[in-house]
């Protein structure tokens, strides 16, 4: 189907709009996942923060812890230094806790339990450690001994534990949630790129065919161009073969028609003399009329019934010649009905129809087809063909059995040529163009006939727009060349612009 200029741009338009749709729907999806990708990755952040300030806290609690056990063990005040630069960093560390979980509500309650364990265990470690600096170790150690600081230590580890627990727990579940953002944008690129690139491959598709139907509507005006002063002498040509056929259907109209008008017109005045007689005969009287008897018999049984004979004859061949012209007028008034025709197969048809009269004379009929089929009105090939058959069969030499081809070849960009060849008697140079005439013959008249037939053949060649031709040689055969356009169609377009 052809793509109009309307359709084109609609098409178009749609599609650029689709793609435009598409695009934004691409973008803002892009966008919205990058945000999403974001907010999980700051919650992965997050998480990993609440994770590294918890073991930070833990590691100062311990070595809070641990400076105060070297003290008390070993009396030596360079063990206090641990304790010392935790308790001045603590602070700053539980601050950095309370801020990284500020985004994790739900680790708040655990955060506010573990600052009072480890606020408790300062003040556990802070009382140790004063009491050892007053010189009352053995009254520290035993502080330490009674497990109210192992207490608080364990208590401080579980707040850990917990706050480390759901750190975890949040920090997988924003990197399976950021996980979920990358494959929907890994989807979102892929499908927008698959529905990006449809469209394209549509518009390209559309555009292509459109300009692909204009360079053919290009292509085609310049061959209508170029051969346009060939198509002006071909219809000349045809106009002056019409002209020609006007001229010979008139001569035969006047000639022909009018020689078994005269006939009869003289042998009705023959008729007329031949009463005469027989008139003379019934008015006489007596011996005068047995004088005119024989007259009058002879008149009677031998002109008269001479005379109807001629009369007859004449009116036979004058209703003969009426109804070939009649024939011929309404085959060239008959409405075409173009259809693609196998001519392989039309040309097989054909032959088997006279296969059995071919084959009487040892011969046969061969089918040599180049050309597949062609849009032409079925019944005229039919008719076409079958006379030309019949015609190779008819005039065939009595002196060799019959050789027939029918043939089909390309002729020329547009046209197509089916060809019926055989090995009859030939026609003379001087009747090729005299056998397409109406009534007219060629060579010894032993067959019966008319002189229609080929008449006839040329005005369905011609009412299909094509043309016959014939080449023979006297005694060797004759080959009919057909020459039609591949698509009647375009013939009946160009005859009604």
């Amino acid at each position: 189907m052809p793509i109009s200029q309307a359709f084109f741009r609609r098409t178009n338009l749609l599609l650029l709009a689709a793609g435009i749709a598409a695009l934004i729907a691409i973008v803002a999806s892009s966008l919205w996942l990058t945000l999403a990708t974001e907010r999980n990755f700051d919650d992965v952040v997050g998480a990993r923060e609440v994770r590294s300030a918890s073991a930070d806290l833990m590691s100062l609690v311990q070595d809070a812890e641990t400076g105060q056990r070297g003290f008390l063990l070993t009396r030596d005040r360079a063990y206090l230094a641990p304790y010392t630069d935790a308790v001045a960093r603590l602070d700053e560390r539980f601050r950095r806790l309370s801020a990284a979980v500020g985004g994790l509500p739900d680790i708040g309650p655990f955060v506010e339990r573990l600052q009072t364990a480890i606020t408790a265990k300062l003040a556990e470690l802070s009382a140790t450690v004063a009491m050892a600096e007053s010189g009352d170790f053995d009254g520290a150690l035993a502080a330490v001994r009674d497990g109210r600081g192992k207490a608080l230590m364990d208590q401080a580890r579980a707040g850990f534990a917990s706050i480390l627990e759901r750190s975890e727990a949040a920090l997988v579940a924003a990197i399976a949630a950021q996980e979920r953002t990358s494959l929907w944008l890994r989807w979102v690129t892929i499908i927008g790129a698959i529905v990006i690139l449809g469209l394209a491959g549509a518009a390209t598709w559309t555009i292509l065919g459109y300009t692909t139907e204009i360079m053919a509507a290009r292509k085609e005006l310049e061959g209508l161009n170029v051969g346009l002063e060939e198509r002006v002498r071909e219809r000349t040509d045809a106009l002056v073969k019409a002209n020609d056929e006007i001229q010979r259907f008139a001569y035969i109209v006047t000639h022909d028609l009018r020689a078994p008008l005269v006939n009869i017109m003289g042998f009705t005045s023959e008729l007329e003399s031949t009463f005469k007689p027989i008139e003379a005969y019934v008015d006489a009287q007596g011996a005068q009329a047995e004088v005119l008897r024989a007259e009058a018999e002879t008149a009677l049984k031998a002109d008269a019934p001479e005379a109807l004979g001629f009369i007859r004859s004449s009116t036979r061949k004058m209703d003969g010649l009426i109804n070939a012209i009649l024939k011929i007028s309404r085959e060239g008034s008959r409405t075409l009905k173009p259809a693609r025709v196998a001519l392989d197969a039309q040309l097989e048809a054909a032959a088997a129809a006279v296969h059995h009269q071919a084959s009487e004379t040892g011969g046969g009929i061969t089918i040599d087809a180049k050309v597949d089929s062609i849009v032409s009105d079925k019944f005229s090939l039919d008719q076409i063909v079958g006379n030309l058959l019949d015609n190779a069969i008819k005039y065939r030499a009595p002196d060799r059995p019959l050789a027939i081809v029918a043939r089909t070849r390309n002729a020329r960009s547009g046209w197509v040529a089916i060809e019926i060849e055989d090995n009859g008697r030939g026609i003379a140079a001087g009747d090729h163009e005299r056998i397409f005439e109406l009534f007219r013959r060629s060579g010894t008249q032993n067959t019966p006939g008319e002189g229609i037939g080929l008449a006839h053949v040329r005005t369905l060649v011609r009412n299909l727009g094509g043309d016959i031709t014939v080449r023979s040689e006297f005694g060797v055969g004759t080959t009919f060349t057909i020459l039609l356009p591949a698509d009647l169609r375009t013939v009946k377009r160009s005859s009604q612009t």
